[in-house]
């Protein structure tokens, strides 16, 4: 067995280390004294030079000093200056960090936390809007919804392939026109209005008021042709082209629609009869058209186009006779009695205007325009038109009226001339033909989202029709211009009958000639009344309604209005 050998170790009786006559062999070494700075223990850089130059060379090259390069230079010390006293950054450990490329370079510092809050709330906003889309009906399993540049729409009417088409005219070229026109003169009066009750424009969505309902009170949208006064008025002479404030307003702001519109033109010697379908869309009102979110394709969904215009229809109903002061002793009537009302039958409060404008010297207009209310102001009578705006759910618009109608009111008409432009844009233009003195504005909203039959009032505004349509761009100048083009071109037609219908895909209308017994035997699906319509799916109807909304509103700040 082979034993460990421990060679010799000099003992130094007169101190610590090894006594001076020892000298290690083999090993480099550097005198120095205390007061010298220490250099560098080995250098590397160095090795294979000297081995590939002296290969026979005994020593470690790395660590041999005995040479001046490895010897430390003083005058390198005293030209060192310090020019950095910042500690040197730690460099980060982790997946990011371990794989530079560049190894010689620290990363640069960032501030980690605020990137990572971003992008956790990047994904969090990403995530929102796919479970948003996701869940909407009708796009269940589509996160990339398409807007509503890309909605279809359907056409108004169903076109026959026996209809000849006229002409078709791009809303570019009526943006060009203008036209002006005198003051009207009012041919004859019709009806009965109420004062306006003016308690109405301190409501607050704090002391909201629920939205009545008037089941027995009649409400008539008689077209052109029915009218007996515009009959009367057409055999006695009295103009050439007959039409109603909601036809010729629709035409007035048709470059604003989106949806697809009909109105049959009738042709009878001389005149020209401006009517509309029974059953068209004429009668209802439109909700979201200009909004770039899509709404339910699905016909049976309470928010979907059509069911929102059914409910926006009878919430203006209900609204216009409700803001109205009862009682018989407020009643003002005019000339004639309501053309349409039979004897002893309860009828909507509304004043008839039938005006005449003049166009040129071989044409005059006659429009039924209508009034719904007056108000006293230095002893005499300023008439009213009375209109109602309805939010139905908060997430499609984006805006909140429980929240903001106090404090950002012109946030909720901004929002709202962006949504409902041609809806708007047509009551100013009917306001302004009727020359109502102030046009009221309701915000009527649901009790509840899923709830399309109560409603409350958070609030009434008023503003005067002309203002208001200089601060929405429009331009009576323009909107009369389009109504003498489409006139001066129908008055070159042959007798018959026509229909001038908007396209549902393009900014266009177009004029077909078609059967003199068209429309008269279609069918038509009118909406169902309110009583048979399906209910919400509510247990306790109006009080669960009740608690919820109030659960909305409370703890609200609310400032009085003046």
């Amino acid at each position: 067995m082979v034993g460990f050998l421990i060679n010799d170790v000099p003992f130094n009786p007169d101190g610590w280390g090894p006594p001076e006559t020892t000298s290690p062999s083999n090993v480099p070494f550097a005198p120095f004294s205390r007061s010298d700075k220490l250099g560098r223990i080995a250098d590397w850089t160095r090795s294979n030079t000297y081995q590939n130059k002296n290969p026979n060379k005994t020593h470690d090259s790395p660590f041999d000093f005995t040479t001046e390069d490895g010897l430390l230079n003083p005058e390198d010390d005293n030209s060192f200056r310090l020019v950095d006293g910042k500690p040197i950054p730690k460099p980060k450990f982790g997946p990011k960090w371990r794989f530079q490329n560049n190894k010689n370079q620290l990363p640069q510092r960032r501030d980690e936390e605020v990137e990572a809050k971003k992008r956790e709330a990047e994904k969090q906003r990403v995530r929102r809007d796919r479970q948003y889309n996701a869940n909407r009906p009708g796009n269940q399993g589509n996160y990339n919804a398409a807007r509503r540049e890309s909605a279809v729409f359907k056409s108004s009417v169903d076109i026959q392939p026996e209809w000849n088409m006229l002409d078709q005219i791009p809303f570019s070229v009526f943006s060009k026109l203008s036209y002006n026109v005198g003051e009207p003169e009012d041919l004859v009066t019709c009806g009965v209005v109420e004062g306006y009750d003016k308690s109405y424009d301190r409501t607050t969505p704090k002391n909201e008021r629920r939205l009545e309902r008037f089941k027995n009170r009649n409400f008539f949208k008689v077209t052109t042709t029915d009218d007996p006064v515009i009959r009367r008025l057409a055999n006695e002479d009295k103009a050439t082209v007959f039409a109603t404030d909601s036809i010729l307003s629709t035409l007035m702001c048709a470059p604003r629609s989106v949806y697809s519109w009909d109105i049959v033109i009738q042709r009878v010697g001389n005149k020209l009869f401006f009517d509309k379908r029974d059953g068209s869309q004429l009668d209802l009102l439109s909700v979201n058209e200009t909004s770039q979110e899509p709404l339910p394709e699905a016909k049976d969904d309470i928010n979907s186009a059509h069911s929102l215009s059914v409910e926006a229809a009878f919430i203006n109903q209900n609204f216009s006779q409700q803001v109205l002061v009862r009682g018989d002793g407020g009643k003002v009537s005019f000339d004639e009695v309501n053309p349409f009302a039979s004897e002893g039958e309860e009828v909507a409060l509304v004043g008839y205007k039938y005006r005449r404008w003049k166009l040129d010297n071989d044409t005059n207009l006659v429009v039924r325009c209508e009034v719904q209310s007056y108000i006293d102001v230095n002893d005499k009578k300023s008439f009213l038109t009375l209109n109602a705006l309805n939010e139905f759910d908060p997430k499609y618009s984006g805006v909140d009226w429980r929240r903001k109608l106090d404090t950002q009111r012109g946030a909720v008409l901004a929002t709202e001339l962006k949504n409902n432009a041609n809806k708007i844009a047509k009551w100013t233009a009917q306001a302004i033909l009727a020359s109502a003195d102030m046009m009221k504005l309701g915000y009527v909203t649901r009790v509840h989202p899923r709830d399309h039959f109560n409603h409350v009032i958070l609030a009434v505004v008023g503003y005067k029709p002309r203002e208001f349509a200089g601060q929405i761009n429009l331009n009576t100048a323009n909107m009369w211009g389009i109504v003498k083009s489409i006139v001066d071109l129908c008055m070159k037609l042959n007798e018959g009958k026509y229909v001038l219908v908007k396209d549902p895909q393009k900014p266009q209308v177009r004029i077909y000639e078609v059967p003199a017994d068209a429309f008269e035997n279609d069918y038509v699906e009118e909406p169902l009344p309110e009583d048979e319509q399906v209910q919400p799916p509510a247990e306790n109807g109006d009080a669960v309604d009740e608690s919820v909304a109030k659960d909305e509103v409370e703890g609200k700040e609310v400032k009085p209005e003046a």
